[in-house]
């Protein structure tokens, strides 16, 4: 399967911060926002889930949300997550399949870090899963500004560069 097959297929759309995606379960059940710490606006499905997908010569951009989301390889190339932590902190998962090399099928990025994606391999793509909880909204959505993120985390800046626009 190539890329292309995964977008018609799985009837994928274009996410803004790069690559594709379709929300394929939102659970029915609501937390309502009393239930819920103080950074949701309102109420929150318990959770959702979504394919996304990253051809290499795209970037997933720097962004961050409200919730934790962990994001599972289904296939293609790994798919690198650059993340940096309330604190500065700067982590990356490899998540793919070759664990001689590495890579692990499942990671997490904590609610509140900066996370972005490259995939590892040129003229490929990656597929994965991606489950939020509390469930994504896009009210908890918020894509990187490049200059005051520099300003923020100086140390990172060439990464900065690379994932945002």
């Amino acid at each position: 399967m190539t890329s292309q097959d995964y977008i018609k297929k799985l009837k994928l759309i274009p996410h803004p911060e790069g690559g594709y995606y379709s929300e394929i379960y939102r659970s029915e059940g609501i937390i309502s926002q009393p239930n819920l710490p103080m950074r949701y606006n309102g109420g929150r499905a318990y959770a959702t889930t979504i394919y996304y997908l990253l051809e290499s010569d795209h970037v997933s951009s720097l962004h961050r949300l409200q919730s934790d989301e962990q994001w599972f390889h289904l296939d293609g190339s790994a798919l690198t997550i650059h993340s940096i932590s309330p604190d500065g902190q700067y982590s990356q998962h490899r998540i793919g399949k070759n664990l001689v090399k590495g890579e692990l099928p499942h990671a997490v990025v904590p609610h509140g870090s900066w996370f972005g994606g490259t995939v590892d391999e040129p003229d490929s793509f990656s597929l994965v899963g991606c489950v939020v909880a509390p469930g994504f909204d896009f009210d908890d959505f918020e894509l990187a500004e490049r200059e005051k993120l520099v300003r923020q985390f100086p140390q990172h800046k060439s990464l900065i560069e690379k994932l945002t626009s």
